[in-house]
């Protein structure tokens, strides 16, 4: 193992909700091969989960069990394929991928500067924003199993659905290959400046946040429906319903996971009961209540 490896490490600090309990162990290797030994040498009953910029995920207050895997610099590169195709690391952000292929004259990856997430986690769950999603992208994935298996996933074996797709669990993808088509890098990037301007007008940014918090049901938006049964501005000691998008949680300053989480479903029940709809949460709700 050439990585670093440590014990109950807090993980408030390292989602954007800033709340949570710590990782029984958080493992942060050193490249592929190095994630590929510590896997082959764990216990087959452990569990493991990846961690990217902990963007849309709510750490349970009991901390979360077995070993979190955290993909750094090295997981981060990026290199171009072809003309219209780059190759990504699993540690990438979606700002760092959409500005890559800006510069190379890539279009159709714009969408990605308006997740706040990295390759991992939204080829998992198959991540998508105005209008555009990972399976529309997508050419292939590398995934390393829980047991270390290295294997690769085309698009088609992911089975995408609406954020969903068919990685097992403890799955890690450690790198993608992403593919649009050929373009003006000004008109690229001017699309990018209006995805960005969009989120800044409408999403508490600046905010301690989780991100989306529920998917929008067939024929509905979330934010209406939650607006519609009177949730705006819902609160749970700390934790706030936005009043500027009401898909979005809120830690106003010390809110635990179990106030955000307690939050969100009085805002499902609210919702089912006024418009009889369920809402499925979006957020990974990960670890120990």
């Amino acid at each position: 193992m050439r990585g670093q490896l440590k014990a109950e490490t807090p993980l408030a600090p390292l989602v954007w909700f800033k709340s949570g309990g710590s990782a029984e162990l958080l493992f942060e290797p050193a490249d592929r091969d190095d994630l590929v030994a510590f896997l082959n040498g764990l216990d087959a009953g452990t569990p493991v989960m990846a961690l990217g910029l902990g963007s849309n995920m709510i750490v349970r207050d009991g901390g979360v069990p077995g070993v979190t895997v955290r993909l750094g610099k090295p997981f981060a590169k990026i290199a171009r394929v072809d003309e219209v195709t780059l190759r990504c690391g699993g540690g990438a952000s979606g700002i760092l991928v959409s500005s890559t292929a800006r510069d190379d004259g890539i279009a159709g990856l714009e969408f990605l500067r308006g997740i706040p997430g990295t390759v991992g986690g939204f080829v998992r769950m198959n991540g998508g924003a105005y209008g555009r999603e990972v399976r529309d992208i997508l050419v292939s994935s590398t995934v390393v199993l829980k047991d270390g298996r290295v294997e690769e996933w085309s698009a088609d074996r992911l089975g995408y659905r609406y954020r969903h797709s068919e990685l097992p669990e403890g799955a890690v993808v450690v790198e993608a290959v992403l593919r649009g088509q050929s373009g003006d890098p000004a008109t690229i990037g001017a699309e990018m400046d209006r995805i960005a301007a969009a989120r800044e007008a409408t999403q508490p940014l600046r905010s301690r946040t989780g991100g989306s918090t529920f998917k929008n049901p067939q024929g509905h938006k979330a934010w209406a429906l939650i607006d519609a049964a009177g949730c705006r501005g819902l609160r749970v000691g700390d934790a706030q319903v936005s009043e500027k998008h009401c898909n979005f949680l809120l830690n106003l300053g010390n809110a635990s996971s179990s106030d955000i989480e307690e939050l969100g479903e009085e805002v499902r029940r609210r919702v089912q009961d006024a418009t009889n709809i369920t809402l499925e949460w979006e957020i990974q709700r990960i670890g120990v209540a």
